[in-house]
């Protein structure tokens, strides 16, 4: 059985990204968590000088999250009923990183599913600042889905790398454990200035190679491009429906989405986007 997170703010954006992991996962037997964190507009001002109890307003806080998370596990029993799916219900007093993580750790997580953008997201800004911030600090795959995004089968993903990572099972896993259960091609692409792979990236492109010996896939070299070009050229030509990234320290996708302002990232994607930890909570 998996288990999978779904945080939501109550949000259209999180919705869409809530039925995206219904459908993707439809036929796997799954345990979903949704999930809302809440810290009341007093606790952030007032909580040292006033228990805010006495004013009623985390009870009401508190009251309007599990109310609000009933509606959405109504919405999903009516739109998604599915005998192989259970839904549990977490209204939680704490802020939203801090808690993914405990529960990460705590119920044995596989996937954290939630969307790109929190309710106020402005249309320049792909990622909001939790997602980022949970890409970042989170040892658990992350699919971060684009707003207003209609699934689609994952049966062309795409996995820019520039091998520099030493690929183990757990970064490898979780991306088997999706396409296994689609009629899925994975495309690995290399973005590079034209210089000739190194010895320990010939090693690791390898090593890559054996991990998806019995699935479909194709190796891509384009070289004199960003890796931001490269995305955005390939998906330009082939039709992918899920972008796959090792989070790996000082490698592009730390560049590519660190180095820039938190809420500013100049990338934009219109697909699913799968974030795997270079190193994972679970040993």
């Amino acid at each position: 059985m998996k288990n999978i997170l779904l945080p939501t703010d109550f949000s259209e954006n999180s919705w869409n990204a809530i039925a995206y992991a219904l459908q993707l996962f439809k036929n796997e037997t799954c345990k979903f968590y949704l999930l809302n964190t809440y810290t009341p507009a007093i606790y952030h001002v007032e909580y040292v000088l006033v228990e805010p109890a006495q004013f009623g307003m985390v009870d009401a806080v508190r009251e309007n999250s599990i109310k609000e998370l009933d509606n959405f596990k109504t919405r999903i029993k009516k739109e998604f009923d599915n005998p192989k799916h259970t839904i549990e219900t977490m209204a939680v007093f704490n802020t939203l990183i801090s808690e993914i993580k405990d529960i990460v750790e705590d119920k044995s997580i596989d996937y954290v599913v939630m969307g790109t953008k929190g309710a106020t997201g402005a249309k320049e800004i792909l990622f909001g600042s939790n997602t980022v911030h949970v890409f970042k600090n989170v040892k658990c795959p992350i699919i971060a889905v684009p707003d207003g995004f209609d699934f689609e089968k994952p049966h062309e993903v795409l996995f820019p790398t520039d091998y520099e990572v030493s690929y183990k099972s757990h970064h490898i896993d979780p991306i088997i454990d999706i396409i296994s259960l689609y009629n899925t091609r994975v495309n690995i692409l290399h973005v590079s200035y034209g210089y000739d792979l190194s010895e320990q990236q010939e090693e690791n492109k390898n090593i890559l190679e054996e991990y998806f010996k019995k699935v479909a896939h194709l190796f891509h070299d384009v070289s004199n491009q960003t890796v931001e070009e490269g995305i955005t050229n390939f998906q330009l030509k082939a039709r992918i429906n899920l972008l796959v990234m090792i989070n790996n320290k000082h490698s592009f996708f730390e560049n590519l989405f660190f180095k820039s302002t938190i809420n500013q990232i100049g990338f934009h994607l219109n697909v699913p986007f799968l974030v795997i930890p270079a190193k994972p909570y679970k040993t």
